[in-house]
């Protein structure tokens, strides 16, 4: 080997030992690397890295709603079966305002959140007398003001019987009875055209009637 051919062999040799150097710095992790500044001291020192803090959102809601509520499943009967699960505060079943009957959905209130938390999960989708009943934790920025509204009244079932006779046995005036007698003649008219239309040969009773209203109840003279 010549000369120039020792001279050329060394230049590539310091050429792939200096790529060689570069490339390990490159890929050299620094021991001690300085921490990204949050925020920097008044005074001097070195920069800190402010702490990351979690905030943890505190369970607060202990209203229920359910839903698909059966019939005869009402506020007693949903106070005594809740109440395996801890203290229940107040119930309101959603009634109809004239028959008082329910609407199958009510409200719920516990004294304890996880009390409220364990029973929405147990009792949502809960088979009771045929129904599933849908139970959810309703959050307290959703719990309107007027939701405990009439949750102390005590409903009674409208007794449609006991007003239709009062309004049949109240007493009429001479202008009243005579407007009543009139629709009866009418409708005794109309019947009696349809009979004839359908080719029924009959012969309809007379309307036997007064003109005067007849007094509900007996009055006795004094003598």
């Amino acid at each position: 080997m010549g000369a120039k051919a020792k001279k050329a062999l060394k230049k590539n040799m310091k050429k792939i030992s200096a790529s060689a150097a570069a490339s390990s710095s490159e890929l050299a992790v620094p021991q001690n690397p300085k921490p990204s500044a949050d925020f920097l001291p008044l005074e001097g020192g070195p920069a800190r890295k402010a702490p990351v803090t979690k905030t943890i959102v505190e369970n607060k809601a202990t209203v229920l709603y359910i839903g698909r509520i059966p019939h005869g499943f009402y506020e007693t009967e949903i106070e005594a079966f809740f109440a395996q699960f801890g203290t229940v505060k107040r119930v309101r079943v959603a009634r109809n305002k004239k028959t008082g009957k329910s609407k199958h959905f009510g409200f719920i209130q516990f004294e304890d959140p996880d009390v409220a938390e364990i029973a929405a999960g147990a009792m949502h989708d809960y088979l009771l007398l045929e129904h599933m009943l849908q139970v959810h934790v309703i959050p307290p920025e959703h719990v309107k003001p007027n939701l405990w509204k009439g949750v102390k009244c005590q409903y009674k079932p409208v007794d449609w019987v006991q007003i239709e006779r009062k309004q049949h046995n109240k007493e009429r005036t001479l202008e009243e009875h005579r407007k009543l007698l009139h629709k009866v003649v009418k409708r005794e008219k109309r019947r009696r055209k349809n009979i004839e239309a359908a080719g029924i040969e009959y012969e309809c009773p007379d309307l036997v009637g007064n003109t005067q209203p007849v007094p509900k109840k007996i009055k006795f003279s004094e003598d």
